[in-house]
């Protein structure tokens, strides 16, 4: 295990001063990054566990914040949010370009080897930077599964690979049908992973609130989904070329 540091990170997006966490691995040469996005609870620190585990394999990571600083534990304050940012693309790709911005001016990033990994709304904002042609290496979206606008996805370049639960509500089959179609239709090398008899948000960990229905962790398929997401990165995005 390599010895990693960690910082919190300002900046503005949407309106909002964002904070960020920064993982950095032991050393001081460039490495490959992952920009990490968060369900659409908010930055916690279950993502901040997972920027540092990537650290731990070698990678400048960041763990972007979704709303300013808050983590918004009450799903009528969630949805209020969330909806409205989850049918505006322009939105999303504000607020991950801010981040993306943040991880490429961090001197240990090599700026031309970026991935990005998200859940949820992260994952919806990941998919959204390759929409708008950013130059990524993979983009993984965990129950992030939505649609663009027609012909924006012919500007992803790089591998995408989806996870999504069976028995997810909010991402049912005929929404995992036109993620789908999308892709291929665009000629995207993807890939769809569905966990059988998982619920939405199935790899995030038991929370001390009331959450929305059809969300429950499986603890299995939350390791299976993270090994996924670490095989993807270590064929698109390995530490060493």
């Amino acid at each position: 295990m390599t010895t990693v540091t960690t910082r919190t990170i300002a900046y503005a997006a949407d309106g909002l001063t964002m904070i960020g966490h920064l993982a950095l691995p032991a050393g001081v040469d460039r490495r490959p990054a992952v920009l990490v996005g968060p369900e659409g609870m908010g930055l916690s620190d279950v993502e901040r566990r997972r920027a540092e585990a990537l650290a731990e394999l070698g990678y400048v990571a960041l763990a972007f914040d979704l709303h300013g600083g808050r983590y918004l534990g009450d799903p009528e304050e969630m949805l209020a949010r969330c909806t409205p940012l989850l049918a505006d693309p322009d939105r999303m790709r504000g607020i991950g370009h801010a981040a993306l911005d943040v991880l490429r001016a961090e001197p240990r990033t090599d700026p031309d080897r970026i991935a990005a990994v998200g859940y949820g709304t992260g994952g919806a904002i990941a998919l959204e930077l390759g929409r708008d042609g950013v130059d990524l290496r993979a983009i993984a979206t965990v129950n992030g599964l939505i649609t663009g606008r027609p012909g924006e996805t012919a500007r992803i370049h790089c591998p995408v690979w989806a996870g999504v639960g069976s028995e997810d509500p909010i991402m049912p089959p005929a929404q995992r049908d036109a993620f789908t179609a999308e892709m291929q239709a665009a000629g995207v090398d993807w890939r769809l992973v569905v966990y059988g008899g998982a619920l939405h948000a199935f790899h995030h960990p038991p929370v001390d609130h009331i959450v929305l229905p059809g969300v429950g962790y499986h603890p299995q398929h939350a390791q299976r989904a993270w090994r996924d997401v670490v095989d993807l990165l270590a064929e698109c995005l390995p530490i060493t070329e």
